[in-house]
């Protein structure tokens, strides 16, 4: 069953702030094999200009898929997350998350679109700071694969 093209614009609300810690940004930036120095030392990224270590680019995807849980969740939408894969994902940075930073999402759904039986969700995740300063927007691309006929 094709999603409701009526959840085009649907937000949903902020997230619980999550607090970016030193050690997280530490862990990603090992697991994602980035030697970078300013994600894991404050010097250096004091250097650069930044208060303390900064996250790598994709540091972001956890906090805003997590918040698209809202989206996934949601049981009027109907999405069978069983059957999703997915299929792209974007980030346009107004500066780069830092250790400190406590950052809450903001999910709202941009586009439903069925395409050879599959629903393809996109999912715009706006990240602001505590004081509401913009950090990230993050697009997110869930593909719902069709069922397979018997």
């Amino acid at each position: 069953m094709a999603l409701d093209q009526s959840f085009v614009g649907r937000s949903y609300p902020p997230t619980a702030p999550y607090e970016v810690g030193r050690e997280k940004i530490r862990e990603f930036a090992e697991a994602v094999g980035d030697a970078n120095p300013a994600y894991t030392d404050p010097e250096a990224a004091k250097a650069l200009g930044h208060p303390d270590v900064i996250a790598p680019p994709t540091f972001v995807f956890a906090i805003t898929f997590k918040a698209a849980g809202q989206v996934i969740e949601d049981p009027q939408l109907g999405l069978d997350y069983s059957r999703v894969v997915h299929g792209d994902q974007k980030f346009a940075y107004t500066r780069p998350v830092r250790a400190g930073d406590r950052l809450a999402v903001t999910s709202t759904i941009e586009a439903v679109k069925s395409l050879a039986g599959n629903d393809i969700l996109d999912v715009r995740g706006e990240v602001h700071d505590e004081t509401g300063e913009h950090v990230v927007t993050a697009w997110t691309k869930l593909v719902a694969r069709a069922a397979e006929e018997a």
